[in-house]
């Protein structure tokens, strides 16, 4: 039980992987879930216990991770916009020839059910922005910067990777606009007045891993 709500809370994970983590206090604040699910009293030393051994299995997640997040840098595309347009066959057509008629600029193409976003160098808004019919827009951003993390190809296999880049931004309450992962590149969209905090708690997270 220890073991499962642990594996369903990042921070109590992010606390036992890195160290940071009292064991004491974490079980006293697991406790009353403990007992509510196993619909009995628990004492708290055997909760203790349990995680402990838990931050033993966590470790092992965290190196993995961590060696990863080591090997990760980071660019940054300053004055990018965002278009969310209703996804059509018009538009998908659009779309299209727009990847083969820029193909050497910075366009980043994410698809849904319903929808597709561009994420683009600014400069090319107006041009971008009139291929498409008004009703057609969902959305349109501009004023935005794109990190992207480039990590090695063990990223592909490695769980907990993206999500802690993207805890370190939110942790520092920074809103992310937009994301994408393609391949080994995570790509986060945050507006122009954030992106010096995020690329911030970006690099002391690889800084941090490097140490390790």
């Amino acid at each position: 039980m220890v073991n499962t709500i642990i594996e369903s809370d990042v921070a109590l994970q992010d606390a036992l992987g890195r160290g940071y983590g009292n064991f004491s206090a974490i079980g006293r604040m697991i406790k009353p879930r403990v007992e509510s699910t196993m619909q009995r009293s628990v004492k708290l030393q055997s909760i203790i216990t349990a995680v402990k051994r838990a931050k033993k299995l966590q470790g092992r997640f965290f190196e993995n991770m961590r060696g990863v997040i080591a090997k990760s840098m980071i660019n940054v595309r300053t004055d990018v916009a965002k278009l969310s347009i209703e996804k059509t066959r018009r538009s998908l057509m659009t779309i299209r020839k727009l990847l083969a008629d820029y193909q050497e600029e910075f366009l980043q193409v994410s698809e849904s059910i319903s929808a597709i976003t561009l994420i683009f160098d600014q400069k090319l808004f107006a041009e971008i922005r009139s291929l498409f019919r008004k009703e057609d827009v969902l959305e349109e951003r501009t004023n935005l910067s794109a990190i992207i993390v480039r990590s090695p190809r063990e990223i592909v296999e490695t769980p907990g990777c993206v999500s802690n880049f993207y805890n370190q931004v939110s942790r520092r309450q920074v809103n992310i606009e937009d994301t994408t992962s393609c391949f080994t590149d995570t790509i986060i969209v945050v507006r122009m007045e954030d992106v010096g905090t995020a690329f911030s708690a970006l690099t002391e997270l690889i800084s941090e891993a490097r140490r390790q």
